[in-house]
């Protein structure tokens, strides 16, 4: 296709903003912003880790009644960094060990700002085949980073949360359309999943949870076990890297008996399935790539700002015969051979263009950069664990460090003391971490998904968990 045709000389130079704001005024505000946001990201470490206030003081400090003249735009942008953004958690700090870490890159969050400054959508060919190829592209570099064959269908989301949704909904479509059958899963398996299978129209007594190993994994035998018992299974649900302790699942295993009883298998690899793109964790994740979708999580540990999750589905037109929609408004934009419409691929019509900072990211900075990152998250979370272990008088080590979790007790702790010292910790600022259950038994959890965290980081953390 021939490049656009040059721009309409008559137009008047130094167009305004929609509402009015001049060209030297965006440009200013603009870099304003922009050195406010590397100011930040230069300077991370030095900020609380996390913070919180009451909702009385920030609503005085941000709210008000409606305006209705125009304010000063550095007093507004003032207001907003020091009295919105500040209170928050801050994912990317290299003291923020809680659930699990966002820490951004600052390739992706270019891509984020070309997206939003260029008001970029992704949901019809005909309304941005620029941005849906580049999301196409992004989606065939993750297929190959993880090791999965190329093919399929693909979409970013917003998260995990929708991306598990999305491809447990183009499951129940293909093998299960009355949601009449079970689902089998493991008693370790993110809290997204059952809540999409109710969504979905799977009845509590459908969704059978399967006791894990002490492992945390979920045993091939007691899938096997529970498939004499349940003839109506459909789906099958397994983990790549578990929330809680990075558990992966025996994905091999898994897939033989998904294949053998004819089952959807679904791995939600959203905390850990990028681990797979290093060659000395890779046989862990053997068979995750025959799963029949897999949901993946780049905002956690492909280093990109929130949001985007990701899914892929093995089977062609899964998705599109799932979600594809064509109302009369919509004809127009309606996708031809060889083009694609990622509105008809997933639950979001009016979608972001999310594919921009993950490409951007690949381009920057190559996989083998970001592969050595996450390899540096691993070895965080096993000298956080020497740490714990050099320390036995007052720590005792209950899960070792595993795709960068570790899960650790106080000696003698019970979970309102484990409680109390993940919020005296935030509450000083200098790093936050998180607590969790496991088989009943409260635990602290360090997730060290940083790269920018040192070893002093996390001596001086733990330090600060003990004092009491």
């Amino acid at each position: 296709m021939a490049p656009p045709p040059p721009a309409d000389r008559s137009s008047p130079p130094g167009r305004a903003d929609t509402l009015g704001m001049d060209e030297a005024e965006m440009r200013r505000l603009a870099h304003r912003v922009a050195d406010l946001v590397v100011d930040r990201l230069v300077r991370r470490g030095d900020e609380p880790a996390i913070r919180a206030d009451s909702p009385a003081a920030l609503r005085a400090r941000l709210g008000g009644t409606l305006p209705e003249t125009p304010g000063d735009a550095d007093a507004a942008i003032d207001t907003l960094v020091a009295g919105a953004l500040a209170f928050q958690q801050h994912g990317d700090h290299p003291r923020y060990f809680a659930r699990v870490p966002g820490p951004s890159s600052f390739a992706a969050i270019l891509g984020d700002w070309l997206g939003t400054g260029f008001n970029c959508i992704a949901t019809s060919w005909a309304g941005g085949s620029g941005t849906a190829t580049t999301e196409l592209v992004a989606l065939d570099w993750m297929r190959a980073f993880l090791g999965l064959a190329p093919g399929g269908d693909g979409i970013l989301t917003s998260g995990g949360s929708i991306a598990n949704f999305t491809a447990l909904a183009a499951a129940r479509d293909a093998v299960d359309p009355g949601a009449a059958g079970t689902v089998l899963l493991s008693d370790q398996v993110h809290a997204s999943i059952p809540r999409a299978l109710r969504l979905l129209g799977y009845a509590r007594e459908r969704i059978r949870v399967l006791p894990t190993d002490a492992d945390f994994r979920l045993p091939a035998a007691a899938v096997a076990a529970a498939l004499d018992q349940s003839p109506t299974a459909g789906i099958l649900v397994a983990s790549a890297g578990t929330t809680n302790t990075g558990a992966v699942d025996p994905l091999a295993e898994l897939a033989d008996l998904a294949a053998r009883h004819r089952l959807w298998f679904h791995v939600d690899g959203s905390y850990g399935a990028v681990a797979a793109a290093l060659p000395e964790e890779a046989p862990r994740f053997l068979g995750m790539d025959r799963a029949d979708s897999l949901a993946t999580d780049p905002h956690k540990w492909l280093f990109q700002p929130y949001d985007i999750g990701c899914t892929f589905v093995r089977r062609p037109g899964a998705l599109l015969g799932t979600f594809a929609m064509a109302p009369e408004y919509l004809k127009d934009t309606a996708a031809s051979t060889g083009e694609t419409g990622f509105g008809n691929l997933g639950p979001e019509l009016t979608r972001r263009a999310r594919g921009l900072k993950l490409w951007l990211t690949f381009r920057i900075h190559g996989a083998a950069v970001l592969r050595d990152a996450i390899r540096r998250g691993i070895e965080l979370a096993r000298e956080a664990e020497a740490l714990l272990r050099h320390d036995a008088g007052r720590y005792e080590v209950v899960t070792s460090a595993n795709l960068a979790i570790v899960t650790f007790a106080l000696r003698g702790a019970d979970a309102a003391t484990h409680e109390a010292a993940v919020k005296r910790v935030s509450a000083e600022g200098f790093a936050t971490l998180s607590t969790t259950t496991l088989r009943g038994r409260s635990v602290l959890r360090l997730c060290t998904l940083n790269p920018l965290t040192t070893p002093a980081d996390l001596a001086g953390t733990l330090d600060r968990v003990a004092r009491g």
